[in-house]
């Protein structure tokens, strides 16, 4: 492993409030950055999110608020900053496309791949999607509609900047041949290399004419054109933690040889990520990040959400009716982490009753209980286990942290289901040893040692357990610790009480 980690989620485009989709990815790069701190040290953790701000779709919605777009974008970007903050997000950082540091740093960018002669200026004569900023050709667009989103194209003609994409087709697929850990998970590395050998690549189109788009950011050697978002909005990975020196060369304590990069998106932006990004790094000269993965959606009855089916669901209102902790396991535990999974508020509850009330919330304050009734609330010591259960117990307390780890490490999967498994494993042979040894016979026939034994393991497996969540559900473990305290226990109330499905929710 490197000595240091660095992981950005998308910026968001604030053309409208932020939906599930937006926290899954975000509340996962926090569960990385969370376990990866434990591992590496505070300091050689950075957690980048933020906000793309930029292009048409912006300053449409903007105009139908009758605002301008930075007034647009300003009231925007504090709901994704709230949502953040409620959702108990550990980022280092937070950039705005439309911050001075990011604008001056694209346009920096700009002119060195100028320079080097990989932008030109040509004519466009073609199709182009204002819900996706996209341009493409006669034969991507059967019916005139997006070959991504299927909704109604513009004939456009104008001219603008172009990047030179298809002269570097070759080499990216070296570099995705050479290195199987850029794209994850393996499907959506096969999607890639799969477009990239049957398809020639085009040019990428860099600016728009500032009479049809003013919102954007200058191009420096085209006063009358604005950047591309995409060309834009890629970049915040590299501006918001490093800069060009005088000699146009890029420095970062954060994009160096020995640390991680991390970039988790949605399949939805994988071709941006997977294809124009490292193209435009290497016609920079700066390094690739180690690892882009995609992620699944979340879907309603096996339909993605959208605004225009009105089946999308506000995280807000899921943390408030379920709780912060609840939300963020259920995003994490129900599917692995790459897949597609259905979103719905039934699916919510069961794990609720089922992982958190009955296992954890159950072990939790049986174990309380317990200390208090045979021991005034001090937590007795214990020798280690005699008998095979609570040896097999012992067992999984020292192996657990490596199988929490081998999941959610640079190179794994990331799978974040699998990890929580191993801790539920770990949680549901504690709760069977206590049904098994059933402890209040080992009170009523004067036991004493075998009875601090078995407390004493209770305790162990719910600190080991505690810890390992702390990265997952930061609050529970964080109140587990409370109640547990070095010497003596302070048992609150019931961490997750069970929902009554039969009454109206």
């Amino acid at each position: 492993m490197k000595k240091k980690f660095y992981i950005t989620t998308p910026i968001y485009y604030v053309n409208a409030s932020p939906h599930i989709g937006h926290s899954y990815t975000t509340i996962a790069a926090d569960t990385l950055s969370r376990s990866m701190r434990r591992a590496l040290s505070e300091q050689n953790v950075w957690f980048l999110t933020g906000t793309d701000e930029h292009g048409q779709k912006i300053q449409k919605a903007a105009h139908a608020q009758g605002l301008s777009p930075q007034e647009f974008t300003d009231k925007v970007v504090v709901q994704f900053k709230d949502l953040w903050k409620k959702l108990n997000i550990s980022y280092n950082d937070f950039i705005r496309t439309t911050e001075g540091r990011h604008t001056a740093f694209v346009q920096q960018a700009l002119e060195k791949v100028n320079r080097s002669g990989d932008i030109y200026p040509a004519k466009y004569e073609g199709w182009y999607c204002v819900p996706c900023e996209t341009f493409w050709t006669e034969s991507q667009v059967p019916g005139h509609l997006c070959a991504d989103c299927k909704r109604p194209v513009e004939k456009i003609s104008e001219t603008n900047y172009f990047f030179t994409l298809k002269k570097y087709q070759q080499w990216l697929i070296d570099y995705i041949n050479g290195h199987p850990d850029f794209i994850r998970p393996e499907i959506r590395r096969n999607e890639v290399l799969s477009f990239l050998t049957l398809n020639e690549l085009s040019d990428l189109c860099i600016s728009r004419p500032k009479e049809r788009l003013s919102w954007g950011i200058p191009v420096p050697f085209g006063p009358e054109h604005v950047t591309y978002v995409w060309f834009d909005a890629l970049i915040n990975y590299i501006s918001a933690v490093g800069a060009f020196d005088k000699d146009g060369n890029y420095a970062s304590p954060w994009w160096e040889e020995d640390v991680t990069v991390v970039h988790l998106i949605g399949k939805d932006i994988l071709r941006q990520h997977a294809v124009y990004w490292p193209i435009m790094l290497h016609a920079l000269g700066i390094r690739l990040p180690d690892t882009i993965f995609a992620h699944g959606w979340w879907m309603i009855d096996d339909s993605k959400m959208s605004k225009s089916l009105g089946n999308v669901v506000s995280p807000l209102d899921m943390a408030d009716k379920f709780g912060i902790d609840v939300y963020r396991y259920f995003l994490l535990r129900d599917v692995p982490f790459g897949l597609d999974g259905n979103f719905s508020e039934e699916a919510i509850i069961k794990r609720f009753n089922g992982d958190l009330a009955n296992d954890l919330g159950n072990l939790v304050y049986r174990t309380l209980t317990m200390i208090e009734k045979y021991y005034q609330g001090n937590i007795p010591e214990g020798a280690g286990a005699s008998d095979a259960q609570g040896k097999k117990i012992e067992e999984k307390l020292k192996l657990l942290p490596v199988a929490v780890a081998a999941r959610l490490n640079p190179g794994s999967d990331f799978n974040f289901s699998a990890a929580l498994s191993a801790v539920w494993e770990l949680i549901n042979m504690a709760n069977k040893y206590v049904e098994d040894t059933k402890p209040w016979n080992l009170a009523k026939t004067n036991k004493p040692e075998a009875l601090k034994a078995f407390i004493s393991l209770l305790v162990k497996v719910i600190r080991r357990v505690s810890e390992e969540l702390s990265s997952f559900m930061p609050q529970t473990a964080a109140l587990i610790e409370e109640q547990f305290g070095d010497h003596a226990v302070k048992k609150g109330k019931p961490l997750f009480p069970r929902i009554d499905t039969k009454k109206p929710q």
